[in-house]
């Protein structure tokens, strides 16, 4: 009798299937909470009543039912048949967003609801935010696990293989240098920027609004300090073919980084409305700061596509 040992591929289909079905689980408390709180039941505080905010909670509760579907499309075969934009973009979006909140969850989670607490909001907002807490790390968990198994599927060159590979004919290696190098220098300037404001720095500073460094400011500064150094060092690797024997490591932190730059850069835009308690920074220097993060997010986004394109070429000529 012969025993057959399994295949890698058995088993990524298994995680895709349960990082998927996961995920899809996990983000259902937080879209049933985001429509509760839309037709304005169970609402903590009155001003979340406002159209604003209700408004808001309908585009996020539109979201998490992409997100049931994008989790559903990567463990289901017919996911692979869907076009690249339609995955591509919301997954770099989301990625951006919940993977740095994953990291952050276990410290800015309780001292969210301690604010919250402290400024009055009903008992039943507590076990909202707990739900809603324990959907975000469940899709930062799962939707990663079922994204990998399913980008291993349709596109093997995006996380396998060797950091080097031939040079494609007509490809774009100068021009992915010249954006990677700006990009590189543009994000260690924003870092330096995160890193001075979140060791108590005032340049840049509103002197009326600095008790509001409270520490969800300081982790946020912090956090996107590090994935802006962590994607111009994947941006660099990626294009100078050298600081790492692997291809997937720069890959993914120029993914997530890239992502992370563009979603919190927009998500700050709420600061600018009556949805979010002001930002301590000045107007000018908030305004430099998340424009600057977007067109960053953007430019690491185009440069990696730019490399994913010519390595797919690559691959694909040396098969």
């Amino acid at each position: 009798m012969t025993v057959r040992a399994e295949q890698p591929t058995d088993r990524l289909t298994r995680f895709r299937r349960i990082g998927g079905l996961g995920a899809a689980i996990a983000v259902t408390p937080y879209l049933l909470i985001k429509i509760v709180w839309t037709f304005g039941f169970f609402i903590p505080t009155e001003e979340m009543g406002g159209a604003d905010w209700r408004a808001i909670n309908a585009a996020t509760a539109f979201l998490a039912a992409v997100g049931i579907v994008l989790a559903m499309a990567f463990s289901r075969p017919w996911g692979e048949r869907l076009p690249a934009w339609l995955v591509a973009l919301p997954v770099w979006v989301g990625t951006g967003l919940l993977v740095p909140m994953l990291l952050l969850a276990p410290v800015l989670g309780p001292a969210a609801m301690n604010r919250d607490q402290d400024a009055g909001s009903p008992d039943f907002w507590i076990y909202e935010q707990i739900l809603v807490m324990i959907s975000l790390v469940g899709v930062g968990v799962g939707l990663p696990v079922a994204l990998a198994g399913y980008a291993r599927a349709r596109w093997p060159e995006a996380l396998r293989g060797p950091l080097r590979c031939a040079e494609p004919v007509g490809g774009t290696r100068q021009l992915q240098v010249t954006l990677a190098r700006l990009v590189a220098v543009g994000c260690v300037l924003l870092a330096c920027v995160k890193v001075f404001w979140a060791a108590g720095g005032t340049l840049g500073l509103d002197a009326d609004e600095l008790d509001r460094r409270d520490l969800w400011w300081h982790m946020l500064s912090l956090s996107t300090a590090a994935w802006a150094l962590a994607g111009a060092w994947g941006i660099l690797v990626l294009t100078a073919h050298r600081g790492s024997r692997r291809f997937l490591p720069p890959m993914a932190a120029a993914w997530v980084s890239s992502g992370m730059l563009f979603a919190y850069s927009v998500y700050n835009l709420l600061t600018l409305t009556d949805m979010q308690q002001p930002s301590p920074e000045l107007p000018i220097a908030g305004a430099l700061a998340r424009d600057v993060s977007a067109v960053l997010g953007v430019m690491m986004g185009l440069t990696l596509l730019l490399v994913l394109h010519d390595r797919k070429r690559a691959l694909r000529a040396g098969d």
